[in-house]
This record gives structure tokens, C-alpha cells and sequence, in this order.
């Protein structure tokens, strides 16, 4: 058993995100309008800078993804 079985899920995973890229670069507004703007989402604006960290909505993405891949890889 090498390490083809890895090189192939990467490969996927790859795919999967370049996908989404190109998804996200299509759609114009996000389907959920509080994506982004939940509270606990950091937005800082100076002069020439902006800093978009987006914490709560990254936690509420990993929680729906983990209940989502916990229900659909069950064996």
C-alpha cells in the first residue's frame, strides 16, 4: 500500500476547491445574505488597508460541513 490512495484524495480535494473558486467567481451575490455578516465577523478599515476575518461564519461553515460529512460518511 503506497501512497497513491493520498495523492489521489489531494488531487480531489484540488479539483473540489478550484471548483468552488470558479463558483464563487460566477455567482454575484451570495445565496445567504448573512454569510459574511454574522456578528463575530472582523472587519477592520484604515486609509489604505481593509482586514476581512471572517470568524463566525468560518465556525458556522465548519460545524454545517462536519453534522453534513459526519451524516454522509456514517459506515
Amino acid at each position: 500500500m503506497g501512497l497513491a490512495p493520498m495523492a489521489k484524495l489531494i488531487i480531489l480535494m484540488g479539483l473540489l476547491m478550484v471548483f468552488i473558486g470558479a463558483l464563487l467567481l460566477l455567482v454575484e451575490k451570495v445565496p445567504f445574505p448573512f454569510i459574511g455578516k454574522l456578528p463575530g465577523d472582523i472587519i477592520i478599515r484604515r486609509k489604505n488597508f481593509t482586514l476581512y476575518f471572517p470568524l463566525a461564519t468560518s465556525i458556522l461553515i465548519s460545524i454545517i460541513l462536519s453534522i453534513l460529512l459526519t451524516l454522509l460518511l456514517k459506515r
